[in-house]
């Protein structure tokens, strides 16, 4: 299922000097920041209930994802969000961070495995974590 959430981030490494950080992410180390508008795609598996022929209601994943993502990241600074205290919020360490505040919940109150998260930053850049789907 895809969604959206616009969000900004700044790519710096905090023990890094400014040219180390321009050099590693050039213009999206600008210490004012710059944002997107991000696409989520999430990839669940588990068994098909036979009645509804689908393994979770499409209303019961968006509640899950709308209460762990969508409300924690949109239109919010990612750097400022403790889950991005000791990492630099790339692309790769959202989709990470996502995989992680989706997997126990999908399980817990869905009865589902999350497969995959994909994080599209631009057309040209996006990244998956998880198992490919």
């Amino acid at each position: 299922r895809r969604y959206e959430f616009a969000a900004a981030h700044v790519l710096r490494q905090p023990r890094w000097s400014d040219a180390d950080n321009e050099r590693a992410y050039g213009k999206c180390a600008n210490a004012n920041g710059h944002g997107h508008n991000y696409g989520l795609e999430v990839t669940i598996t588990g068994p098909v209930n036979p009645e509804t022929g689908r393994i979770i209601e499409p209303e019961n994943l968006d509640e899950i994802v709308h209460h762990r993502v969508l409300e924690r990241f949109d239109h919010r600074m990612l750097n400022e969000d403790p889950l991005f205290q000791s990492v630099v919020p790339t692309a790769e360490n959202i989709a990470t961070a996502v995989h992680e505040q989706l997997e126990g919940p999908l399980r817990a109150e869905a009865g589902v495995r999350l497969l995959n998260v994909r994080i599209v930053e631009t057309q040209r850049n996006h990244f998956d974590h998880g198992e490919m789907p």
